[in-house]
């Protein structure tokens, strides 16, 4: 069921972001993250207590208010702090519903999310690795029977180079031209295949593919999981991860995208008459 889901988020997300593609990420991202922040208000305003969290949140005002009020009291004052931290306490309570309901569809977007904004883009002339991770079981014969077939614009100088102590087999290639790839792992008679985009320009990258797993599939969305009758494991492409720009300053995306998400709700909220 999961690889369905995927297969229908991937096709949504590229219809959705492929068109913002164009614009700077830092832009792209703030109107991701104004829907994201919609869709959240949605989900609030049908799943949480709205009286009780607006009570809630009047009696923590009162509380701070009585703080200041009896600032030369300390018993009083004392007594004000103590009911601001059991109305906060409430107040996350009531938070966690809509919170619960949320964080399965947010970790489905934030790996989307992820292919597009977490991962750079490999660069004509710049050399890049190839990880295959062999299963626990393969035995160490299983590294030199694996066969890399590339298309010559990729560029393949090196490889297979068995990693010693682990069931790891890397190949070294430097692009020579930009494009979108398919690189064709042979193991005996099973055939494996994996995405490689060489471009500097924004796009989907899957930095991972793996076998069928819950796991796997979740955090590394945009392929397919491996076929069955393989002794790989996985297979990786070592893409550079740079951050986003935001006025000058480099940070994951996801800071950049929880800040923004986070500004745009508080911003909607009144207009949707939801209270967080």
């Amino acid at each position: 069921m999961l690889a369905w889901v995927n297969t229908a988020l991937v096709t949504a997300f590229d219809l959705m972001l492929g068109p913002l593609m164009g614009l700077p990420p830092l832009v792209s991202l703030l109107l991701v993250s104004l829907v994201t922040a919609a869709a959240m208000l949605v989900v609030v305003a049908r799943t949480s207590n709205q009286r009780a969290m607006i009570t809630t949140k009047r009696g923590i005002h009162a509380a701070l208010f009585e703080i200041r009020l009896y600032g030369d009291q300390p018993g009083l004052m004392l007594r004000a702090f103590g009911e601001v931290l059991v109305r906060n306490g409430h107040y996350l309570l009531l938070s966690l519903v809509p919170l619960a309901w949320m964080s399965i569809p947010l970790v489905l977007v934030i790996a989307q999310l992820q292919a597009f904004y977490g991962y750079g883009g490999l660069q004509p002339g710049v050399p890049a690795l190839i990880t295959v991770q062999l299963i626990a079981a393969a035995g160490p014969s299983a590294a030199s029977a694996l066969v890399l077939e590339a298309p010559a614009a990729v560029g393949l100088e090196t490889g297979p180079v068995p990693l010693e102590g682990s069931n790891e087999v890397v190949w070294r290639l430097r692009p020579i031209t930009a494009g979108a790839y398919t690189l064709t792992f042979h193991d005996g008679d099973a055939v494996v295949t994996k995405s490689l985009l060489v471009s500097p320009a924004p796009g989907r990258r899957s930095p991972m593919s793996v076998a069928a797993g819950l796991a796997g599939q979740a955090l590394y969305p945009s392929e397919a999981s491996l076929p069955g009758g393989s002794r790989i494991a996985s297979i990786a492409v070592a893409y550079p991860e740079p951050g986003i720009d935001v006025f000058g300053w480099k940070m994951h995306w996801m800071i950049a995208y929880g800040v923004l998400s986070l500004a745009c709700a508080f911003i909607l909220a009144r207009r949707f008459g939801v209270t967080i």
